[in-house]
């Protein structure tokens, strides 16, 4: 889902032009993006909450060259989903775990083995 997927969906759902929810999700997410730089917590409920974590500086190996190499330090924005953000992912890959169960089932089963076994289970009755 991107930001303009977003912007339409709210937009269609309380009635309001698309460039004001357009404006409002944008300076949302600069207002998150202003907090972040002035390495403020930003805690939004029931989603989660966004964090800026200092990396140390360590020493690194290029890959090509086998050399060391100082990687410096630097400061990283992270996320931490919230408890309702975390129960329904959890719900939802739940329920395409179950549904991929079903999709192997019916890649498995051929037209064939339909027929076959409604000819034999069918037998005594008839259909109007």
């Amino acid at each position: 889902m991107t930001k303009k997927d977003i912007v339409m969906k709210i937009s269609s759902e309380i009635g309001v032009k698309q460039v004001e929810v357009k404006e409002i999700v944008q300076k949302t997410l600069d207002s998150i993006i202003d907090a972040l730089s002035s390495m403020d917590r930003v805690e939004l409920r029931n989603f989660g909450v966004f964090s800026v974590k200092h990396r140390k500086g360590r020493k690194g190996r290029n890959p090509r060259t086998g050399e060391e190499v100082p990687v410096p330090p630097k400061a990283v924005a992270v996320f931490k989903p919230g408890l309702l953000m975390k129960e329904k992912v959890e719900k939802a890959g739940e329920i395409e775990e179950s549904t991929e169960d079903t999709e192997d089932f019916q890649e498995d089963t051929t037209a064939e083995d339909i027929d076959e076994s409604s000819d034999s289970s069918d037998e005594g009755f008839s259909f109007i």
